[in-house]
């Protein structure tokens, strides 16, 4: 069956509708940053530039690096912006956009969060560079999407609801895994390995408060409670579960890196974070 002009919308040139991009432009492993100032901070390692595309929040360089093609991209903030990127992502290789058929044999892509993040923990101080192994999702996106859940995350999104419920809180959280497999690629790097927290926004939904009251106050020290698998809760940030639930709904591999510029317990940010962000990139580039 044909996919509507509503449903699957392109430009007038064929390209995809907020990426503004042609499926032969995007490599099988894609890097995704937050910022947009951050994609020219990565391709700059590149052997060479192939393709840059610049619409909206969307900054897209494609090249190659020791050999291997690489896509970076950035995604800005939040899950909303996950959930266009990674379906727009899948639509370009899974998905004959001149026909608008989904395509016989479906193609898995390897997509990488290089990110930023804040620590739950005193005892992950800032300057550390983190995996997540599990993220929980305390923002919504992934309740409106079937995907196969197992038992470990059946498991951790029932642990996350008990520590809520006195809390008021309106969301069901969700659990997602990492790609095992890019999991292991990258465990050499001798990176922490935690749970991460996404949340919907920067301030209250991370328990921060200025002017606006936070009616949530106890959030962040329920989470420090929690422990599954050997693993506890170590950060909070913007789009790892989204990543992680789309990832597993259309068969790709995800894997988020964290760069850890705040400590929230101890309330101290990062005196260089630009610094801590070119390590995290230079490290994840190595093991690509």
């Amino acid at each position: 069956m044909s996919l509507a002009a509503s449903e699957l919308i392109l430009n007038p040139d064929g390209s995809i509708y907020h990426l503004n991009m042609q499926p032969e432009q995007l490599a099988d492993t894609v890097i995704l940053v937050g910022d947009p100032e951050r994609v020219s901070k990565i391709s700059c390692y590149f052997d060479r530039i192939d393709t840059e595309i610049h619409k909206r929040e969307f900054v897209i360089h494609t090249g190659e690096l020791g050999g291997k093609r690489i896509t970076v991209m950035s995604t800005g903030m939040g899950t909303d912006n996950i959930d266009i990127v990674i379906n727009e992502l899948d639509a370009l290789v899974n998905i004959d956009l001149k026909t608008r058929t989904l395509k016989k044999e479906l193609r898995s892509l390897k997509l990488l969060r290089i990110g930023t993040s804040g620590s739950l923990r005193e005892d992950i101080p800032v300057g550390s560079l983190l995996m997540s192994r599990y993220s929980i999702g305390l923002e919504g996106l992934l309740g409106f999407y079937e995907r196969p859940i197992s038992e470990d995350e059946n498991l951790l999104a029932k642990k996350a609801q008990a520590l809520l419920a006195e809390l008021d809180f309106g969301i069901r959280p969700e659990a997602v895994s990492c790609g095992t497999a890019l999991l292991e690629q990258f465990r050499p790097a001798g990176f922490l390995e935690g749970i991460t927290l996404t949340a919907t926004g920067f301030y209250a939904p991370q328990n921060r408060e200025l002017r606006a009251k936070n009616r949530m106050p106890a959030l962040l020290s329920k989470f420090r409670a929690l422990e599954f698998d050997g693993y506890k809760a170590t950060n909070l940030e913007m789009e790892t579960a989204g990543i992680y639930g789309l990832a597993t709904a259309l068969g790709h591999q995800a894997l988020s890196l964290n760069a850890i510029l705040a400590n929230r317990e101890a309330g101290i940010f990062h005196d260089q974070p630009k610094k801590l962000v070119k390590e995290l990139i230079e490290k994840s580039l190595e093991l690509i």
